[in-house]
């Protein structure tokens, strides 16, 4: 039944409202939220009893299910620092983030056991746990004392080289205290209002945005639905099983789920979706709008990064007036666009994006320099280029790291792999720039055809299908065909393991 008078966050709901369901693991299991309320206390009483204080860290290596969002939780309410560990990452990987985040305990997934301690052997980290059970094990249920909101520190690469911690300062007051800008921020972006919404759980919780939004959605009092993995159809029916309101998903997901058979996708009602926030990478816009008119008008889009968090955002019609923008800088963030003089730009010529906010603020954790060389003043690059309309809506060309310069001028992959999924014959596409001696770089596309019936797309009808959506200097000069491109989990091409295949292939180095 409807919800009133819905208190401030997670642990307040727990409290007022037990018998609220909270949580349907991906093995079908269901907890309240008073049920969950009472296992994220009992750990964080034993996260104290070994000795972690405010300030102290804790990593997890966790798969998604109850674990996960319970050790999220728990740290949440006690100051401390929760790291989510990539468990894809090998253990040197592993231990490489341990060591640097002074991980005082880490809590991994039984599947992960062997690697995990490997890790924290090479990292000397004593205190390694399985599972959420030995740390809840003989605790009180009730409200550990002196509870003062904790932070995730999520390690990213960023462009190049090591992993860093993006950590941000702690907030010094109760979780609930907190909750409210939450929930302004959330409605203003995205339209969500606490109550009795359902929130689907699509990519690994180890991930910034699909983290987060576990965090927003319990706060909410909504229920997570946690996916056991990204399996188009699977999806569907879960949205109708549940009647998912809202989910944070990713373009290729959407690519994915378009390219299910007509018969496939009439089968589920999925009626009851809201909001789909998608970001994480560029959308095409012919997919986009092809979602909206199976899904209606429920994609909101924004447009970040670990560091600067939401700095962008557009509503569903909004961006049907103006395709392919990310949004307008939403609140509290202003955005400018800056040439390689540092000099800001006119609305529609390129550069790099830079945005600022005085209530986002974040470090590289023991890398001043890092942090440094990222800033220009108070502004912050998120590495991408990018132009601003008249009204100041933001339209990405693609990260700088990806520009390919060719006779001295440049492509962005982005937009031409867009064009590529265009046709029904290309189930995915990576677009990458190769040393050549005449023009700097040559395009090339690597594509992944779509299974099915009828003969397999070839490149000269992908050319033909290029020529009156870009400019010539813009087509592949090759185009190979692969079995599979090399996908994050959460869907984000990895160009650079792309161009690293083609070259080894090809012989030639950078």
């Amino acid at each position: 039944m409807p919800v009133t008078g819905m208190p401030p966050g997670f642990y307040a709901i727990a409290h007022r409202h037990p018998d609220r369901r909270a949580l349907v693991d991906g093995d079908g299991s269901q907890m309240s939220y008073g049920e969950l309320g009472a296992l994220v206390n009992r750990v964080s009483h034993g996260l104290r009893a070994r000795g972690l204080r405010r300030g102290h860290v804790v990593a997890g290596v966790l798969p998604n299910g109850l674990d996960a969002v319970v050790m999220l939780l728990a740290t949440g309410q006690i100051g401390l620092y929760y790291v989510p560990v990539n468990w894809h990452l090998t253990s040197p990987e592993i231990a490489y983030i341990l060591k640097d985040c002074d991980a005082r305990l880490v809590v991994h997934g039984p599947a992960f056991a062997d690697g995990v301690r490997a890790a924290c052997a090479d990292a000397g980290v004593d205190v390694v746990v399985e599972g959420t059970s030995p740390l809840a094990q003989d605790r009180p249920v009730d409200d550990p004392p002196d509870r003062s909101a904790g932070s995730v520190m999520w390690y990213t690469s960023g462009t190049t080289g090591f992993p860093k911690g993006v950590q941000r300062p702690l907030p010094g007051r109760a979780p609930e205290e907190i909750v409210p800008l939450y929930t302004w921020f959330l409605r203003e972006v995205c339209d969500l209002e606490p109550g009795d919404g359902v929130h689907l759980v699509t990519s690994p919780i180890y991930h910034s945005a699909p983290c987060a939004h576990v965090s927003f959605a319990l706060n909410l009092g909504h229920t997570l639905v946690i996916a056991p993995r990204f399996e188009p159809e699977g999806i569907l029916e879960l949205v109708d099983r549940h009647r998912v309101t809202n989910a944070m998903m990713v373009p290729t997901m959407f690519h994915r789920m378009l390219r299910l058979p007509r018969e496939v996708r009439e089968r589920y009602d999925v009626s009851s979706l809201k909001q789909v926030m998608h970001t994480g990478a560029a959308c095409p816009p012919a997919v986009k709008r092809e979602l909206m008119e199976w899904w209606g008008p429920v994609l909101y889009e924004y447009y970040g990064s670990t560091e600067s968090a939401i700095a962008f955002a557009v509503k569903p019609r909004e961006w049907l007036d103006r395709p392919g923008t990310v949004g307008r800088p939403v609140p509290t963030f202003e955005a400018r666009i800056l040439g390689d003089d540092g000099e800001e730009l006119p609305p529609g010529e390129p550069g790099m994006v830079y945005v600022r906010s005085g209530t986002n603020r974040f470090e590289y954790r023991k890398d001043a320099a890092k942090t440094a060389a990222s800033m220009r003043g108070d502004w912050y690059a998120p590495g991408d280029v990018g132009y601003l309309d008249e009204d100041g809506y933001l339209f990405l060309c693609d990260r700088r790291t990806d520009l390919i310069v060719s006779g001295g001028v440049n492509v962005y992959p982005a937009e031409v792999e867009a064009a590529l999924l265009g046709h029904p014959g290309v189930a995915d596409a990576a677009v990458i720039g190769v040393p050549d001696e005449e023009w700097g770089h040559r395009v090339v596309a690597l594509v992944q055809r779509q299974a099915g019936p009828g003969e397999p797309v070839t490149a000269g009808e992908l050319l033909e299908h290029l020529g009156p959506r870009l400019a010539r200097f813009k087509h592949p000069r090759v185009i190979e065909f692969r079995d599979e491109l090399p996908r994050t989990p959460t869907g984000k091409l990895s160009r650079s393991a792309v161009r690293e295949d083609y070259l080894s292939r090809a012989g030639t180095t950078t």
